[in-house]
């Protein structure tokens, strides 16, 4: 390893240290009961709220899959990716922010979101917890290992180390930090994390918009390639097996610029609809101290996402420009961000900029692990086979089981040519139409019942794999993103099956009617 590979690693040893040292911090009250660790007691800020649900949210995919996606179909794909996710982040905090911070107390005081919802229908047989908690544990999974496939790929190109290796090894420095910190350490990591995250992604697109040449230079380049700047048409590479070609003069080939259509755009847009089931956020909701400081929230999280997916876009649409013959595979376009930290800055200070890959994965994956292992242990083990289960035997259990998910989730990314866009991609399609319509009907419609409740889940839910695996490879119009088709397929189940079925009861809906009477003031 030479010096300059020296100087990163030392950066990231420092920030892994203070890392260690919030998980440490917060061990003895992680330790206190199964609420501190799941959810922090509601104790949460609204600054440490607001950063710690967008950081947990983004993901690596911020960093690596989202400028890889810019650096090789070109701008379109990317920004209305992008404008979807920033609608549906404003819309997430507006409409269901401070109505679940409030119902999720009143319903039992729920500390988990298959809690919430059994709770909110005051179901007997857990039906609905425990569908919720499976479909928890799949697609967490899933959301888990392309946290793991970012720290490999990391860590394997800076270092030029055997992916397999270190992706394991970062794998299991989240599980030990998680393990020990709980809920608490998470949020506070996931603070510091989304600061790191922002300044990272400023720092690189704002050095790589002087290195080109300025926001003109950009455009006029960018231009030049079929599509590469169009919001209505897409770059298409010429690749061979994967590979993108070169030209007798060793630029890159491309093709005709391919056409992106209004269903598309709706397609591509519907990611934003993925928000309002997205566990790793709404319990952040739910664990704020005080619901009407929500709105301070709203803001902080609506600003971050705005400057952090912009830049994002851009630094892939100048990676490409700067080295436009340097990552010839889709999977290789990914590591467009520290290609140019490495390039730009000197190696200590490319090591924090990199950091912020890090940030963004642990924020990810300790938010991911949790969620995963407390939708069984409270959910599954002690919600139904263990009823008696002592909180202490609860927390045991929840630990145990973020150390089993987390065995799968490398299992998952072991595979090196992963791509994390498309492993992000479908999770965030299972979790928005699993839980996204049913979250907003739970919150909205007094009418709906345990029976629709049910049957929006396993549709929604159903309907992401079915659409994927059968349905999507069909093409044209079937081509849209499954979260689109799903999510509604899942929306009109809920209504159908809630009218033919019989009237929540009584006590569900006077608890409803109370929920709404409140105004966010409990």
């Amino acid at each position: 390893m030479d010096g300059a590979n020296v100087q990163i690693l030392v950066a990231m040893i420092l920030y892994i240290a203070a890392v260690i040292v919030i998980g440490l911090y917060y061990a003895r009250r992680a330790s206190e009961s199964s609420s501190n660790f799941l959810i922090g007691g509601r104790s949460l800020n609204p600054w440490v709220t607001a950063l710690g649900a967008e950081a947990s949210d983004m993901s690596g995919w911020l960093l690596m899959g989202l400028p890889g996606v810019a650096y090789w179909f070109g701008l379109s794909d990317a920004i209305w990716t992008a404008i979807g996710l920033a609608i549906g982040t404003y819309l997430n905090w507006l409409l269901v922010a401070q109505r679940l911070r409030v119902y999720s107390h009143v319903a039992g005081d729920a500390i988990t979101i298959p809690d919430f919802f059994s709770n909110r229908f005051k179901e007997d047989k857990k039906i609905i917890m425990t569908i919720a908690a499976l479909f928890i544990l799949v697609f967490f999974s899933v959301y888990a290992a392309s946290c793991f496939v970012t720290m490999g790929k990391l860590f394997s190109t800076l270092f030029n180390t055997e992916y397999l290796y270190v992706m394991i090894a970062g794998a299991l420095f989240v599980i030990f930090y998680t393990f020990i910190g709980g809920f608490l350490a998470e949020s506070a990591s996931d603070f510091m994390q989304g600061i790191i995250m922002i300044f990272a992604l400023t720092v690189v697109v704002i050095t790589g918009t002087i290195h080109v040449g300025g926001i003109s230079a950009i455009v006029e380049n960018a231009k030049a390639i079929p599509g590469f700047f169009d919001f209505f048409g897409i770059a298409q590479p010429t690749v061979v097996d994967g590979v993108q070609q070169l030209g007798s003069d060793g630029k890159p080939l491309f093709g005709e610029a391919g056409k992106y259509g209004f269903l598309t755009i709706i397609s591509t847009l519907s990611w934003g609809l993925g928000y309002f089931g997205m566990p790793q956020v709404l319990l952040k909701f739910m664990a704020i101290r005080k619901p009407l400081e929500l709105k301070l929230s709203r803001r902080i999280a609506v600003i971050w996402v705005v400057i952090s997916l912009g830049a994002a876009v851009f630094i892939g649409i100048t990676g490409r420009l700067l080295y436009p013959d340097a990552l010839l595979t889709q999977s290789a376009a990914e590591k467009i961000f520290i290609l140019m930290s490495t390039n730009f800055f000197v190696p200590f200070i490319a090591g924090i900029v990199m950091a912020g890959i890090l940030a963004a994965t642990i924020s990810s994956s300790d938010s991911y692990l949790l969620i995963a292992a407390s939708a069984f242990s409270k959910n599954i083990y002690h919600g139904i086979f263990k009823k008696d289960a002592s909180d202490r035997t609860v927390l045991i259990v929840s630990r145990i089981t973020l150390v089993v998910i987390a065995i799968i989730a490398m299992i998952i990314a072991s595979d090196e040519n992963s791509v994390i866009f498309t492993i992000v991609s479908f999770a965030w399609a299972g979790f928005g139409a699993t839980f996204g319509p049913l979250m907003l009907f739970s919150l909205y419609w007094k009418r709906v019942t345990r029976s629709g409740a049910i049957a929006g889940m396993v549709v929604g839910g159903g309907m992401v794999f079915i659409w994927k695996l059968f349905i999507k490879p069909l093409g044209g119009v079937f081509g849209i993103y499954e979260l689109f088709p799903a999510f509604v397929l899942s929306c009109l189940a809920i209504v159908i099956v809630s009218l033919l079925s019989e009237e929540p009861s009584p006590e569900v809906q006077a608890e409803f009617d109370f929920v709404m009477s409140t105004n966010g003031r409990i």
